[in-house]
């Protein structure tokens, strides 16, 4: 309401229509205002930052004064990909290589030792419908919705009706090694971490 008062105000101002100092008194009064508005919202802010800190970051970004754009990589012919769709194909490429397709499990690191107990080890692992039941109960119903479309707090509000099934199918996707189709697209950010902006190699994949 004041913004538009003082928009109204300036052009009658610009007319002659209104006195000077009236509009100059206007434009302090929606500058303190909005500095007020501003600070109450701030604080309200890190308030909820400590349960939630999704806010902050999304405060923070849409206050940046310019996106960052990500720099020109380098791909294994050495070519220098500059468009946005050559680069996450570069990108896409590294990330897959890095990453063994028998195991899961990323080259620079092993799967976990399960002691063996009787021959327990060589047994697929039974997973149980109360589990899966718990970890639908923990989700944090903040977060956005993922590319299946179905947010996390209907998984939570049918964790009753959704455990069980989810269990049965991740049974099966362990006995036969088979992975649904959905459950291998997800939305991946690099991250740089350091030296050469050009290499691939120096981005992290953060989902």
């Amino acid at each position: 309401m004041g913004l538009r008062k003082k928009r109204r105000v300036y052009h009658l101002w610009k007319k002659r229509q209104v006195p000077q100092e009236e509009y100059r008194g206007l434009v302090r009064s929606c500058r303190d205002k909005s500095r007020k508005e501003k600070a109450h919202l701030e604080l309200g802010l890190a308030t909820i930052t400590r349960d939630n800190k999704k806010y902050f970051y999304k405060y923070m970004n849409n206050n940046k004064r310019a996106k960052e754009s990500l720099h020109p990589l380098l791909d294994v012919r050495g070519n220098i990909a500059k468009k946005d769709k050559e680069k996450a194909e570069v990108l896409n490429a590294f990330f897959a290589a890095v990453f063994n397709s028998h195991s899961g499990y990323s080259q620079s690191s092993q799967p976990p030792v399960l002691e063996d107990k009787e021959g327990e080890q060589n047994k697929p692992p039974i997973i149980q419908e109360e589990t899966v039941n718990n970890l639908l109960c923990h989700l944090d119903t903040y977060k956005a919705t993922g590319l299946d479309g179905v947010h996390p707090r209907v998984l939570r509000e049918l964790v009753e009706e959704l455990a069980k099934p989810l269990s049965i199918i991740c049974q099966l996707s362990w006995l036969t090694g088979e992975i649904l189709d959905d459950w291998r697209i997800t939305n991946i950010t690099p991250i740089y971490k350091k030296c050469w902006k050009e290499d691939p190699g120096h981005y992290r994949p953060a989902a």
